[in-house]
């Protein structure tokens, strides 16, 4: 008997048991699903349904990240809440909703340390066009966004943040560049060696830390000026207990422990201590979580093995919950049909796109580089993903924003991140012989974390 046969009549068999145990599935003291069951079934569902877009992304020449990101806001009201809320309402009950929201938290931290790692500066060369581009493309995009916050008013509000607070996180949220992303974008268009793609990576790097201490601004400056003094002094505390303790001793740790299981949960608890710290002073987790991976030793192979390690399984099972959450927060129907929300909307898109293009290609054309190589430059760093949704959770969860900017502003991340390598694809097509085979040395950044 070959093996397709055999493998025909098992399934049969299979079948047969199935249908013939369905009145005891169905008795009325099995039906009852408890949470627990609740939460595997929705895990489940999150992981087929952003894995499955993820595949369609890849055909469709974007990054996998993007597809994934879809399918969390597809499970949310958007969508499946909208065609079918009884199904929405099976899968996502509150009890689920909360162990999803601590999962993913998680996950962010994991993410946000992994991010930490990559941070690299020591391999940067011509720093001045570097530093151009991080000014000319955070400047114009966070001016732009102050602009739409005080247009709209109290639109965009938080419940408890001053209108400057909401206008500096808006600006910061429309000045983000995804390192990931953008570095998966490069890979999948053999950019990443480039000289255009090797500016582009290191200014994204540096742009990923400023971002990241301004908002652990705003998140100190929350609750007066005392409170934020008394944050800023706690946190700066920390960095040098950072920079002249804990640097040292873990790579001393790193060098004993080798690519160990050990140096994995160091590495884990580290990065969740740390994270416990920021929270518990009123910044948020994953701020303590990057200080963590920046400390991190950097040129270790056990240090790399790791977070190759830890990569896999942040990206495939806590990532797609991330943005399941995310997807769960929003819903397009709040735009509903006020000519003002539709405006904002498309400012915000607008803005968003011609404040990286006109800033970092701008500058970059003012520092000498060629019109078409700047153009392609300024497009690469309109790249938002994962790291603005991030950004974008952190903001709401602490009020900054409130949901119908959240809302909007996800929407701006989603189709900036989607336009991105079709738009330089579109540059490479119409400027060939330029230089975009001339190889640039690496800055450091690994291939583990461009899967994204």
């Amino acid at each position: 008997m070959s093996h397709r046969a055999r493998t025909a009549i098992g399934v049969s068999a299979g079948l047969a048991v199935v249908v013939g145990t369905v009145p005891l599935w169905t008795a009325s003291e099995a039906r009852t699903v408890d949470s627990l069951t609740h939460f595997f079934i929705a895990v489940a569902v999150i992981l087929v349904t952003c894995q499955a877009l993820a595949a369609l992304a890849r055909r469709l020449h974007q990054p996998p990240v993007f597809g994934e990101m879809v399918g969390g806001l597809l499970l949310g009201p958007s969508l499946l809440g909208a065609v079918w809320p009884e199904g929405g309402a099976f899968l996502f009950q509150p009890s689920v909703i909360e162990g999803l929201d601590k999962v993913a938290q998680l996950g962010l931290v994991v993410f946000v340390f992994l991010l930490g790692c990559e941070l690299r500066t020591d391999r940067i060369e011509r720093k001045g066009m570097v530093a151009a581009v991080v000014v000319g493309g955070m400047a114009l995009p966070f001016a732009a966004g102050m602009g739409i916050v005080l247009a709209s008013g109290d639109l965009l509000a938080g419940t408890s943040a001053t209108p400057t607070e909401t206008m500096l996180f808006v600006g910061l949220a429309m000045a983000v560049t995804a390192l990931p992303v953008l570095a998966r974008i490069l890979a999948d268009l053999k950019l990443e060696k480039t000289s255009v793609g090797a500016l582009s990576m290191s200014a994204a790097a540096i742009g990923d830390g400023v971002a990241w201490l301004t908002l652990a601004f705003l998140l100190a400056g929350q609750g007066g000026t005392s409170q934020g003094l008394r944050v800023l002094l706690l946190a700066a505390a920390l960095v040098l207990v950072t920079a002249l303790c804990v640097r040292p001793l873990l790579a001393m740790l790193v060098s004993r422990l080798g690519s160990s299981q050990s140096l994995t949960v160091v590495l884990i608890a580290g990065a969740i201590g740390y994270a416990v710290l920021t929270q518990s002073v009123q910044l948020h987790a994953v701020v303590g979580a990057f200080l963590f991976g920046v400390a991190v030793p950097r040129d270790s192979l056990a240090v790399e093995r790791v977070g190759q390690q830890l990569e896999g399984f942040t990206l495939t099972i806590l990532l797609p919950l991330f943005f399941a959450g995310v997807g769960l927060k929003i819903s397009v129907g709040l735009l509903g049909t006020d000519p003002l929300v539709w405006l904002v909307l498309v400012a915000a898109l607008v803005a968003a796109v011609v404040g990286k293009v006109a800033g970092a290609g701008g500058a970059v054309r003012l520092a000498g580089m060629p019109p078409r190589d700047a153009l392609r430059l300024g497009f690469l760093m309109n790249c938002r993903g994962v790291t603005e949704l991030v950004v974008l959770t952190i903001g709401y969860q602490a009020h900054l924003i409130n949901q119908l900017a959240y809302t909007i502003l996800v929407l701006v991340a989603v189709i900036t991140t989607a336009t991105t390598g079709p738009l330089v694809r579109w540059s490479l097509k119409h400027t060939r012989g330029d230089d975009g085979g001339v190889r640039a040395p690496r800055t450091g950044s690994r291939a583990g974390t461009a899967r994204t």
